[in-house]
């Protein structure tokens, strides 16, 4: 167990990390669960940094460990109170459609058009090769236009 005391090392990994980890655990699990969800991630970090910080992939093993620290009530409708972030209208469908999405996809798609992450930072951030978010991407996009019954023009 690290003393009390935060090393600096420690300090600035978490402030490189807390918030794009919280920024996908909240479009994992909503605003409530993603913040509990990054807490003990980084608890997590603090009580096994020596192991963490050794790591190839430090960020995207917390965000397993926040990920795998919450058990939503409901694991159709994960995201919750979409248009409460930033956007002033959001299609009404959109939260359905979004559940229809695999774990993945959802999480892809959100981080994405959302939040502007880039392919290599969501697949950084999961665990995954690039190419494999541009799948998450792609299929999550084709199964949303889908629910949402958008008609994309070639």
């Amino acid at each position: 167990m690290p003393s009390t005391m935060f090393s600096s090392e420690f300090v600035a990994f978490v402030t490189d990390v807390e918030p794009r980890l919280r920024r996908a655990l909240i479009a994992t699990w909503g605003p409530d669960l993603g913040r509990d969800a990054t807490a003990e991630a980084l608890v997590y970090a603090w009580r096994h940094w020596a192991r963490v910080k050794a790591l190839e992939n430090p960020a995207g093993y917390l965000y397993t460990v926040g990920r795998n620290s919450v058990k939503p009530p409901k694991p159709s409708r994960v995201l919750h109170s979409v248009n409460s972030w930033s956007e002033p209208w959001v299609e009404p469908g959109l939260e359905a459609g979004l559940g229809k999405l695999s774990e993945a996809q959802r999480i892809a798609v959100v981080l994405h058009h959302s939040f502007g992450w880039t392919y290599e930072e969501i697949a950084q951030v999961m665990s995954i090769g690039v190419s494999t978010v541009r799948n998450h991407l792609g299929r999550g996009m084709a199964k949303l236009r889908e629910a949402l019954e958008v008609k994309v023009d070639d």
